[in-house]
């Protein structure tokens, strides 16, 4: 059953990709599509792709940054491998990149999972309070088109079917609370069984990890670096106009209205945002007068450009990562991590 699992969960991930994707492109021509983005200049894109790269490289080194309080000093370029990798799992089941570039880069630097796991958490939600400042920024910018967006994409939908989903909402708090009494119970129990006690081990380590930001010797420099990585992802999504004619004009704040619904349509479960991105892309474009087509064609060029850049970077770590990769303990003294504990 178990072996089932996995490629289920796959299909079901990618057969929401599939049909968000058809949802976009069912009623153009998808030959002519693709003969639009064959007109793409390749030097803006590969400047997006460059951009992209140094974005990368500053994820690198804002996880380095974490890392450190818990007593670890982990290679750059073992952390910049496991980092890839994950990003190359995620396009296989969305969110397994997490714990794939965790285990990867504890195993060739001998770090404990499950605090690398905390470290990743705060990323996560470091990114997530970054996109919150791009829709606040978005809002003060483009506030007539974001305003329209949001009534008839999300605010008109969900009224319409607000009375359908209040069981929703209660099962979901409901379940929200079972799992916070759970976690508490579990932290109580005076001799739990061993399945209970590694549960509570990995709690107590992500624990730790979470516990990183506030020893940060640097506070500003770590965000300074969630600032660079966010301003390159805009940077990134600005310079892409220029690639093609009809989105050559739009202005660097269209740039933020894109980059913000890329960065959601990304963050959807399925396979490296498939369908999520361009549904949304497309829908933020038709409201600077892009035509359907055209946008299309803009949202597949930056997709695919970003997809295969993830495949070369993360199939070309993975290798490192197994063959090149020596393993040897990252661990700076014994007084620094227990200090962190």
């Amino acid at each position: 059953m178990k072996k089932l699992l996995a490629p289920l969960r796959y299909l079901i991930f990618l057969g929401i990709g599939v049909g968000l994707f058809w949802l976009t492109v069912k009623d153009l021509p998808i030959k002519t599509v693709f003969a639009e983005i064959s007109k793409a200049n390749p030097f803006w894109i590969l400047l997006t792709v460059l951009i992209s790269a140094i974005a990368l490289m500053a994820r690198t080194f804002r996880w380095i940054q974490l890392i450190e309080p818990l007593g670890y000093k982990p290679r750059f370029w073992s952390t910049y491998n496991a980092t890839m990798f994950g990003y190359l799992a995620n396009l296989a089941i969305p969110r397994l990149g997490e714990i794939t570039r965790c285990g990867a880069l504890g195993k060739s630097e001998e770090i404990p999972f499950d605090k690398l796991l905390g470290t990743v958490i705060i990323e996560r939600a470091s990114d997530v309070l970054m996109l919150l400042v791009s829709m606040i920024l978005v809002a003060i910018l483009e506030f007539d088109r974001l305003g329209g967006f949001l009534r008839d994409q999300f605010f008109i939908p969900i009224m319409t079917k607000a009375n359908d989903s209040s069981l929703l909402v209660v099962i979901f708090i409901l379940f929200a609370l079972g799992g916070i009494i759970s976690i508490l119970l579990l932290f109580r129990m005076k001799n739990p069984p061993k399945f209970i006690q590694k549960i509570r081990e990995l709690l107590l380590g992500v624990t730790v990890g979470l516990k990183s930001v506030t020893q940060l010797r640097n506070k500003w420099m770590y965000v300074f670096y969630s600032v660079f990585i966010w301003t390159m992802y805009w940077l990134g999504t600005y310079v892409s106009f220029y690639a093609l004619s009809s989105t050559s004009g739009l202005n660097a704040s269209a740039g933020l209205f894109v980059m913000m619904l890329g960065a959601i349509g990304m963050t959807a479960p399925v396979q490296g945002g498939l369908g999520a991105y361009e549904l949304l892309v497309v829908a933020g474009l038709l409201l600077y007068k892009i035509s359907n087509l055209d946008s299309l064609a803009f949202a597949l060029m930056t997709h695919g450009t970003q997809t295969m850049l993830m495949i070369v970077l993360g199939v070309t770590s993975m290798i490192c990562l197994f063959f090149f990769t020596k393993t040897r303990p990252s661990r700076i003294d014994e007084s620094s991590e227990k200090s962190s504990t």
